[in-house]
């Protein structure tokens, strides 16, 4: 009795198996038809939630190929007529997401090995040439999205997509080789799209790719450093973290582009100065000064150094020197105003007495110094309210304390 209860219950759990493989089958069978896409996944959502069923191969290659197919016969009638009205590019794009995603869970368990300990994968070479087929698919589907606002995750994952799939087991020669410049565009497309999505941090992520893979566009770098601006603004529990990606991004950028994209040494100088490393930062700029003496930024960064080093005299004579060379810019005029006045008021106050000649000095060589400076920099920019600030407290010492 014992025994024939056994065998009923093994024959009614591969019944159970038997039916659930039957879904696939049927879904397997409506691949294609596009009127009955809706129908064939909710039968592989059944499978997939069914423990017989869930952890097949089969189950996500079918799942997959019902994406791939539906977006074939969509693109054969686009091909034909781009006027098609039952053609929706963006539910194409959808399509070749969900398919992507279903074949890369298909494709680690078709790699499992079987009762007898061997590996015979059986969807995995179909599944490497349909993605390999539909790679230049994804970029399209990428600018699909964006162009439709679809910034995150649409237009994100379809360009990382694009961009990673040179690097995967199943890329053939041909994706493999395609050159670095077009994968980082790839990747700044997807950096852009998360970006525009509010998506900040996963934007960093597509520019970080980018950037470590031989990207000579500055602005990848740029805009990598300033979504980590961002999130250090905006989370303070990832202050350090932003800190140390805002440093990394920095050196890198420098290190790519030296002194041809001041931003990223100006970036660097600050990282080392946050992070007290100031004979780091100062020997830095004094190489660099070596290199280029005329440069104003670079002694208005050493300025800067001297500064948050407490060497005021040090400070004020390097931005003197900025000041007044040709290519100083406003952002340096207006950091030498602001501290040649600040030390100006420090002296003042610091005077004993009547001393003339002091008071003089500090009149002409700090204050009206200051006011000239900013003069110079309100020709370059004259709606600068920080700047309009500066010449408003210029103005008040020099009409208060000489009247």
């Amino acid at each position: 009795m014992k025994k024939i209860l056994t065998i009923a219950l093994c024959l009614a759990a591969v019944g159970s198996m038997s039916a659930q493989k039957k879904v696939v089958d049927q879904a397997s069978k409506l691949s294609g038809k596009n009127d009955q896409l809706t129908e064939a996944r909710a039968l592989i959502e059944q499978a997939k939630n069914n423990p017989e069923t869930a952890k097949d191969a089969r189950t996500y290659f079918v799942a997959g190929k019902l994406e791939l197919d539906a977006f074939d016969n969509s693109f054969k009638k686009q091909m034909i007529n781009p006027k098609d009205a039952s053609v929706k590019p963006l539910e194409m794009g959808e399509q070749l997401l969900r398919a992507y995603k279903e074949f890369m869970k298909a494709l680690p368990l078709d790699s499992l090995p079987n009762e007898k300990g061997q590996i015979k994968p059986k969807y995995s070479k179909d599944i490497a040439s349909k993605l390999n087929g539909h790679f230049n698919d994804y970029f399209n589907a990428g600018g699909t999205f964006y162009n439709e606002k679809k910034f995150y995750p649409e237009a994100y994952e379809a360009f990382m997509i694009y961009g990673d799939m040179p690097d995967q087991p199943f890329a053939d020669k041909s994706i493999k080789s395609i050159p670095d410049s077009v994968i980082n565009t790839a990747y700044f497309n997807a950096g852009i799209a998360a970006y525009s999505g509010n998506k900040v941090e996963e934007a960093a992520e597509a520019f970080k790719r980018a950037r470590l893979n031989n990207c000579d566009n500055p602005q990848n770098f740029v805009y990598e450093l300033a979504c980590w601006q961002y999130v250090a603004g905006q989370d303070s529990t990832k202050i350090d973290l932003a800190k140390n990606k805002i440093s990394e991004v920095s050196k890198a950028g420098y290190d790519k582009f030296g002194m041809s994209q001041p931003i990223f040494v100006n970036n660097l100088v600050n990282s080392l100065v946050l992070d007290n490393k100031m004979n780091e930062a100062q020997a830095l700029i004094d190489g660099l000064i070596q290199k280029t003496p005329d440069n104003a930024a670079l002694y208005g960064l050493r300025g800067f150094i001297n500064d948050r080093a407490g060497k005021d005299e040090e400070s004020v004579a390097d931005y003197r020197k900025a000041a007044e060379l040709p290519d100083v810019d406003f952002e340096t005029l207006k950091n030498a105003s602001k501290k040649i006045f600040r030390v100006g008021t420090q002296k003042w106050n610091a005077i004993e007495g009547a001393s003339p000649e002091a008071r003089q000095d500090v009149k002409v060589n700090y204050f009206e110094y200051a006011k000239k400076l900013t003069e110079k920099a309100k020709a370059m920019n004259a709606n600068d309210s920080d700047l309009d600030y500066v010449i408003e407290n210029i103005d008040y010492a020099l009409s208060t304390y000489f009247n």
